[in-house]
Order: C-alpha cells, then structure tokens, then sequence
C-alpha cells in the first residue's frame, strides 16, 4: 500500500492543526484548508516538513462547494489516492434564538454543516476507488469520513440553537452516511467534542472556565491534541465500526 492521505478541513489551528501533526507522524500525507489564515497555513507547513510529511494545504471557502470539490480533487491529483476525511471546520455562535438573524442561522449551519456534506459528497468517488487498493478479506475501511461534532449535538445548549441545530445535523448525516457507504467498506463516524482548550472556547471569563470545569466529571478541559488521538484511532477500527457518534466529553453529558 502506497503512504496514506487524510484530508483535514479547519486545518490551521485547533483541533485541525492537532490532527494535521499527529496524523504526520503516523505516516499520512496530509491536505487541508483554512478559510483566512495563511500566517498560520504557512507555520503549519513548515512543520509538517520538518517531520517529513508531504503536504498540501489550500485557503478557500467551504461553504462554496465549488471549493470543497476543487479542495478534494487536488488532493488526490496530488498524492494519487484519498483514504480520510476529517470535517473539522466549523464555528460557534452563542446567542439567544431571538438575537440570531437569518445571516448568522445560515452561516453557522453553512460552516458546520453544509461544509461536511460538501466535502464528503466530492470525496466519495475518490473513496469508493480505494476498493481496489483494499486488502480482501480484510476488515480495515476502504475508505474512512471522520466528522468533528459537539456534545450540544446530542443534547442541545441553551443559547446555541444554531450551533446545536449545526451539530445535531452532522451527527445525522453521520448515521446516514455510514449506511449508504458500508456496503462498500468505508466507515462514517463521529467524534462529538465537550469542552476542549480551543480558540473556540476563549471566549469564556475565567470565572465561566471554572465553572465549566467544576461540571465536567473529569475535571479539566480536553487538549486538542486528545482530540487528535481519538480520531487517528477512530482511523484505524475495523470498518464493523460505523454510524456511530461517540462522545468525547470527560462525562460531560
């Protein structure tokens, strides 16, 4: 088998970022995108060479699915195949539903959402190609789409609608995904996040982060680096595992 590719979205820092390195450093080619920041993109790669990881990484909008199909495609021009998608971009919004314009709805649900299908949709095909790559009877994947969800997904948060709205619609497209492509051997799971140390997370007051931590059993936020070790294992289960969207809370939920 040639070197494995995985294809990040939100790739610049965060949780993205994490995955970018930590999937280096099992031996993936990585591709990935960011929408603005190509001060970080440009950090990004110079790392991923230091370790020796092939790499290409692409500034675009992701809500333009013109894009996410380019984004795609390139990647596996590049690298000649596409074994792992992780749809990671994403945005938050903390709101009340009566402060939440039609702007704001749709452009929370266009980044969390519509961004993950967009890209799955143009990474199938290049997916379903790896079934001749695939060792028989073999139960690892063909093919692997990983979804970087939220616990307010599976439960909802008050002040979040769109976010939850976002996030309970990818852990759907989730399930739903995953029946439509097990028959060819590519798994579709979810990892639906708790409170993990981002930039996302930075807008909470000290006090809000005490408070937050107070209610999570484990008692601390997560790093985006465990987040980055649970997907590279999620990468990894048999194709058996899918549909499934596990929560990474610290018992959060």
């Amino acid at each position: 088998m040639s070197q494995p590719v995985v294809l990040i979205t939100g790739i610049s820092r965060g949780i993205g970022r994490a995955c970018a390195l930590t999937f280096a450093k099992a031996g993936f080619a990585v591709a990935g995108c960011c929408h603005s920041r190509a001060d970080l993109l440009d950090t990004l790669a110079k790392e991923l060479t230091s370790i020796g990881a092939p790499h290409l990484l692409l500034q675009g909008d992701l809500q333009n699915s013109a894009f996410c199909s380019s984004l795609v495609a390139q990647t596996a021009e590049r690298f000649g195949h596409l074994d792992t998608v992780i749809n990671n971009a994403g945005i938050s919004l903390i709101k009340m539903v009566t402060d939440t314009d039609d702007t704001l709805w749709n452009q929370v649900l266009s980044s969390n959402l519509s961004s993950a299908f967009y890209c799955s949709r143009a990474a199938i095909p290049y997916l379903l190609k790896n079934r001749d790559r695939c060792d028989i009877p073999s139960t690892a994947p063909c093919g692997v789409i990983l979804n970087v969800s939220s616990v307010w997904g599976c439960a909802g948060a008050s002040c979040e609608a769109a976010y939850s709205a976002a996030k309970g619609g990818l852990n759907a497209l989730t399930e739903a995904l995953a029946k439509e492509l097990a028959p060819s051997r590519i798994a579709v799971n979810a990892l639906a996040c708790g409170v993990i140390d981002t930039d996302m997370n930075r807008c909470f007051s000290e006090e809000e982060r005490a408070e937050l931590t107070e209610a999570i059993p484990a008692n601390r936020f997560a790093t985006p680096n465990e987040v980055a070790d649970a997907l590279l294992l999620l990468s990894r289960m048999p194709a058996y595992l899918t549909g499934q969207v596990i929560r990474f809370d610290g018992g959060f939920l």
